[in-house]
Formats: structure tokens, sequence, C-alpha cells
């Protein structure tokens, strides 16, 4: 989050109260972490990044489903796996991060950074040391501040990947992004954290951007989408059950049985953007200006398209 006043993890009239989703019981063993009167105590604190978001929830789902469920594509190829190396944006109280660890085994070579705020960072490490036992898993799991649109923060982070990477793997494999998208005043910073870390020398074909979003204001939330369909390409996850007599339910898209509606898109950078000039001022690039190497405003319509789509939310 953005590393400015006013400060957005306590807006003016704050009156949040401890998520209580009907999934977050498949938390597992961080329940006593993420309980209610831990994140009471963690939102008088740290304000709304001490509330665990309800895509987050939908988020650990698609990272370590159950059995009856199946995804179009997997978080994760085990057949394919090399050294994982994954950004979590706006990390807050570290669910995410922390269900990412436990649900990919880490191992030597792997790397997980989760960042926020400075002043979230101590909220991190605590619940990183409660929830991560295992000191060699903790070892491979990082902590470090990225105030969005801070090229500074997410210089260094570049920074550190590169020079850690190892032979024939690529530097970043995913980024993770969990209920961000809300303030008006962050989604240009966002957008160029994102465009950042997705642009060389960390881009690559296989580098995924892994966004799960619940809608709770169409108006104010659809320019972020307007202008990152301009640099990423994106779809949604799907997701099928199957039913008790073995057969398999229609596919459907994953988190429209949520309240919300809620949503887990896959994006990746359009090979052409990284040769694009990104704007210097956020009005210009959430206008977008610099895509497609013109410096005029545009829109990308993919996620009303998705939108227009997802009144049937069934495909066979």
């Amino acid at each position: 989050m953005l590393d400015s006043n006013p400060n957005f993890n306590f807006p003016k009239y704050l009156d949040i109260q401890p998520s209580t989703f009907s999934v977050a019981k498949d938390s597992g063993t961080l329940s006593s972490i993420y309980g209610h009167e831990s994140q009471k105590q963690a939102i008088e604190t740290y304000g709304i990044a001490g509330r665990v978001w309800e895509a987050a929830y939908i988020l650990s789902i698609y990272l370590n489903p159950p059995s009856n469920l199946i995804f179009n594509t997997a978080f994760l190829c085990e057949e394919k796996r090399k050294s994982i190396r994954i950004i979590e944006l706006g990390s807050g109280s570290g669910m995410v991060g922390i269900n990412v660890a436990l649900s990919l085994k880490l191992q030597l070579g792997d790397r997980l950074v989760l960042t926020d705020l400075s002043e979230v960072c101590p909220l991190l490490e605590s619940n990183l040391n409660a929830g991560c036992k295992d000191p060699n898993l903790r070892d491979l799991i990082y902590v470090r501040p990225l105030a969005w649109g801070n090229s500074e923060h997410a210089n260094r982070i570049r920074s550190e990947l590169v020079a850690d990477q190892r032979p024939q793997c690529a530097p970043l494999s995913r980024i993770l992004c969990s209920d961000l998208v809300y303030f008006p005043e962050l989604l240009a910073p966002l957008l160029r954290t994102l465009i950042d870390l997705t642009s060389r020398p960390l881009a690559s074909p296989q580098l995924e951007v892994l966004i799960s979003y619940k809608i709770r204001s169409l108006p104010k939330e659809t320019p972020f989408w307007a202008a990152f369909g301009l640099w990423f390409t994106y779809e949604p996850v799907l997701v099928r059950e199957q039913l008790p007599d073995s057969s398999l339910s229609s596919w459907q898209r994953f988190g429209s049985t949520f309240e919300g509606p809620m949503f887990i898109f896959i994006a990746r950078r359009r090979p052409e953007s990284l040769e694009w000039i990104v704007p210097s001022e956020d009005s210009n690039l959430l206008a977008g200006f610099g895509a497609y190497g013109t410096m005029h405003s545009k829109v990308d319509d993919t996620f009303e398209n998705i939108l227009f789509m997802s009144l049937g939310d069934t495909t066979e």
C-alpha cells in the first residue's frame, strides 16, 4: 500500500470487524492466528491491514483445494516444478503468504517475499514466526517494505531476486494480489508496481500475476481493470466439482457462488508492452497513456466482457 498521507490503513470513520467468512475454517492450523480475537487486536494496531479480507479465503482454497474441486488451471504443476519465486503485494496479516509456504512445501532455492507498508511489516513477521515453526521453511520467507508506486522499494526487491537467481530458472514466477483493488487513490500506484515487477529483468513468459478480487464498488474499481488490461492479458479461474456419484459438474467461474461476487484472475504481461513508455503521472497511467506506444487515453474492455459473461456463470 502507498506510503503517504492520509494513512489508508486507518481511513476516516474506520469501523470494521474481524472477518467471519464461511470458509475461514479451511485455513486449518492458522485458525488461532487469524481467529476473531487475533484479528480484532490486529485491527486496533494496524487498521485494515490487520483484517483477513474475504478474497484471501478463496485464494487460499485455490492454493490448497479440497479433493472434490478441479480447477481449469492449477496454481502449481508438480511435474514441471522448478524453483518457486513468489512476491505477494499488500500481504497485510500474512494469511495468504503463510498458506502458500505451507501448501507448496517450499524447499531450498525457493523464495517467498511478503510485502506491505513498513509499519505493517512487524505484524507480518510476528504471524510468520507463529505460523511457520520449521526454521528451514521460515528461512525461505522474506518480509520487505513495498509501498505501491515506490520505485526504490521495487528496485531493491528486484535486485535481491536477480542476485540469487538459480541457473535456468526465472527470477520471479508468481505475483500474488489478494483483495487490493478498492481505494481509488491506490489504483494507479498498484498498477505501476505490477508493471515494475513484470518488467525486465524479472519479465519472463512464465511469470503470472494472480489476483483475487471481491467487487465492492464497480464505479470506483472499474478504472483499474480498464487500464490493467492494456498492459496485461487476464482470465478468470474456472472450477468444476466432483459430485458424490463421481460425475462432474459443469465448469463455472470460481468465486461465483460467494458473496461479492468474487474472482480469481490469472494475468500475464503483454510481451509488446515491455517496449512501451510508462507515464510518470498516475492519472495518465490510469487513463491508458503509454499503452500501445501512444500518449493518449484508451481503455481495455476485458473486465466488462467478463462481467457480461458472468451473468450466466456456467460454461459447458
